[in-house]
């Protein structure tokens, strides 16, 4: 029979994962307390949460969540980054943080109902974020209806131009 603790584990688990919108998994082996301190907070930043649990509850929840499993993912010590509205932004935080500490591994994710393998959240973590996406969107239109207006105001100064070039000649005529 299966303790409290474990199933407030699977409970939690069960939550984590329908509330994000994707999951990294790290290993943290080698990482001191202040190292993970600052990984935690950088990811929390970035709108996500890491926390650390048993591979084996976690195997269970994805199971019952009818989520892949992970079975190659989950082996050795291993913590879950729950990405929040913008996925590419704690997905970033884990590639930066590795690249400045070699002792976080990037195993992989899950993220829309499918495995990721490491390279796959490597490049997740390579797109624009949400903001900058939003920015080239919005830069796009501007520069359409900068555009437009430079267009449309042609034709009257245009027909203005004409109009005085016009009377200049019967003026000197």
């Amino acid at each position: 029979m299966p303790n409290a603790e474990n199933i407030a584990m699977l409970d939690a688990i069960k939550a984590d994962v329908e509330a994000c919108s994707a999951m990294w998994v790290v290993d943290y082996r080698g990482l001191t307390v202040k190292q993970i301190q600052e990984l935690r907070r950088a990811i929390r930043e970035a709108d996500g949460s890491m926390k650390v649990y048993k591979n084996t509850i976690m195997h269970l929840a994805l199971q019952q969540e009818e989520q892949p499993t992970l079975d190659g993912i989950l082996a050795g010590p291993s913590a879950f980054v729950f990405a929040g509205s913008d996925v590419a932004a704690s997905a970033k935080v884990i590639r930066d943080f590795a690249k400045e500490n070699e002792a976080l591994e990037i195993k992989g994710g899950l993220m829309d109902g499918a495995a990721l393998s490491p390279a796959e959240v490597q490049a997740i973590a390579s797109l624009p974020s949400r903001e900058e996406i939003i920015g080239q969107i919005a830069g796009a239109i501007s520069g359409i209806a900068r555009g437009l207006a430079t267009t449309i105001n042609g034709v009257p100064r245009g027909l203005a131009q004409v109009t005085k070039a016009v009377a200049d000649q019967k003026d000197a005529a």
